[in-house]
């Protein structure tokens, strides 16, 4: 299984957001601490506004934040929210041709099982958890 680059930005942005949290940082921060563009980042940053978790304010002073505290942040939740489709194989993917041994096939099972398991490992866990230890990403980042 493969994550698409989005979901990385989006959990990295995520992270980013947390260490710094209450207060908010400048898509371009954001882009000059991890190296990814700034024209990734706005519509990440704009996704996660869409979802909930993320609050942006404009202007000269404005930014982004988390709206929500990284306790209630789920990561699997999030995964879920932002890949388009988490099929490791064609007929797990929405909109696929279908193979022609799917009406026997034991395989499809298997690994949709295989990616039940990893989004619930990923469910265990919360943004709060990926913030350990915090001191050591701010410095990193350098986004304080």
């Amino acid at each position: 299984m493969q994550l698409t680059a989005y979901t990385d930005y989006t959990l990295r942005t995520l992270i980013g957001l947390g260490t710094v949290a209450p207060d908010k940082v400048t898509v371009g921060q954001l882009s000059d601490a991890y190296g990814i563009s700034v024209h990734h980042l706005l519509k990440i940053v704009t996704g996660l506004a869409a979802l909930g978790y993320v609050e942006t304010v404009r202007g000269k002073a404005g930014g982004a934040r988390l709206a929500k505290p990284p306790e209630e942040i789920r990561i699997g939740t999030v995964v879920r929210q932002v890949e388009a489709d988490l099929g490791v194989v064609p007929c797990l993917r929405s909109g696929e041709a279908p193979c022609v041994i799917v009406p026997a096939c034991r395989l499809k099972l298997v690994l949709a099982s295989a990616t039940e398991q990893f989004l619930s490992e990923l469910d265990r866990h919360t943004l709060a958890d990926l913030l350990e230890p915090r001191r050591k990403l701010q410095k990193l980042l350098q986004l304080v």
